[in-house]
């Protein structure tokens, strides 16, 4: 059985595995790490733009997870109590960028690398560099527009487009209403789409549903 499906299977029995979290156990505490990790990486990352930030991030919303669960009233409220919890942590380590700016980590190439025309055949596929470095280089591009939102747009972006929560969870995490969540979303994107567009990147470069 693949590491997916056993994946899933948990998935299907995470309330269980909440409810004995609550009570201390430490396997289940695990088993929940496992399965959120990669999820709570991945938001914050888009949220905060940088490795080494999110790592920070991540590993202090686990720790909080660890510490504070017993206290969570609801199983049914998990996914969104733990994105709250991480969200808090991104907005605390975005503050602290502010107050201490550092230069940001950007995508190089030596003038000597291939240019591309030339494709290397790996496995029977074809892998070419150029395509390669032009989807890092957009990507970053896309990640330092998120970074452009004000806090509540681009937190609200990240977990509908990015993440997939409901309207209903993302007004859970953020404490507020759901129209006030579809409002931050539809301007989010509005002015998403916007400064991509004076980057000059559209959707069709990102695949992305603007």
């Amino acid at each position: 059985m693949c590491a997916d499906s056993l994946l899933d299977i948990a998935m299907l029995h995470a309330d269980n595995i909440i409810t004995k979290a609550k009570e201390g156990d430490k396997k289940a505490l695990n088993q929940l790490v496992s399965l959120w990790y990669k999820r709570i990486y991945n938001y914050a990352l888009k949220y905060c733009g940088d490795p080494d930030t999110t790592d920070e991030v991540t590993q202090q919303t686990f720790i909080a997870m660890f510490r504070n669960i017993k206290n969570l009233k609801d199983a049914d409220r998990f996914k969104s109590w733990l994105y709250r919890i991480a969200t808090n942590y991104c907005y605390e380590e975005s503050r602290k960028r502010q107050r201490n700016p550092t230069v940001p980590l950007t995508i190089s190439r030596d003038d000597n690398e291939s240019d591309g025309s030339d494709a290397i055949e790996a496995k029977g596929v074809f892998f070419n560099p150029e395509k390669k470095y032009n989807q890092l280089e957009i990507e970053g591009i896309l990640l330092s527009s998120l970074g452009e939102l004000n806090e509540g747009e681009r937190t609200v972006v990240i977990m509908k487009e990015y993440e997939g929560l409901k309207f209903t969870e993302i007004a859970h995490v953020l404490d507020a209403s759901e129209n006030t969540v579809k409002t931050r979303l539809y301007r989010g994107l509005k002015n998403l789409k916007d400064i991509l567009e004076r980057k000059n990147i559209t959707k069709e470069t990102v695949h992305y549903e603007l």
